[in-house]
């Protein structure tokens, strides 16, 4: 599972790029993908980096919504960047992809936190989406 690891660091850091730039995130993915094709010193984009920055472009406004919703005493503008795009990254795997188990989510996340964000932030981000995964029936449903 290192290659879906790797998917996963690779969507958060095009997340994390669009964020940054205030550019769509389709637009830093493609060009992502340009440049692996031609610059052998870039790691190449795999299909599920696709595949998660697209299904998160594609539900964007929803997960904000529900972060913004979920979030104790956090405003979505007010989250440190960072935290911000791993918790959109692993709503939509968590929401919409059916075929990763939600424990390996909620586990990839956080270690994501651990990595690149503040000593609080793996708490914050298991807490936030802990209770989307409790709530996902219903969310699925809206």
């Amino acid at each position: 599972m290192a290659a879906r690891n790797t998917a996963r660091k690779r969507a958060f850091q095009i997340l994390f790029e669009g964020d940054q730039r205030g550019a769509d995130v389709l637009t830093v993915l493609a060009d992502w993908v340009r440049h692996s094709r031609s610059d052998t010193r870039q790691p190449p984009v795999s299909e599920y980096t696709m595949e998660l920055v697209e299904g998160y472009a594609a539900r964007a406004e929803r997960i904000d919504e529900l972060i913004a919703q979920y979030s104790v005493d956090w405003t979505l503008d007010r989250m440190p960047v960072v935290d911000r795009n791993i918790l959109r990254l692993g709503a939509y795997e968590l929401i919409w992809v059916d075929e990763t188990p939600d424990a390996v989510v909620l586990d990839e996340m956080v270690q994501l936190a651990k990595e690149f964000s503040t000593d609080d932030s793996p708490s914050f981000v298991n807490g936030l989406l802990g209770r989307l995964k409790d709530l996902k029936p219903s969310l699925r449903r809206e």
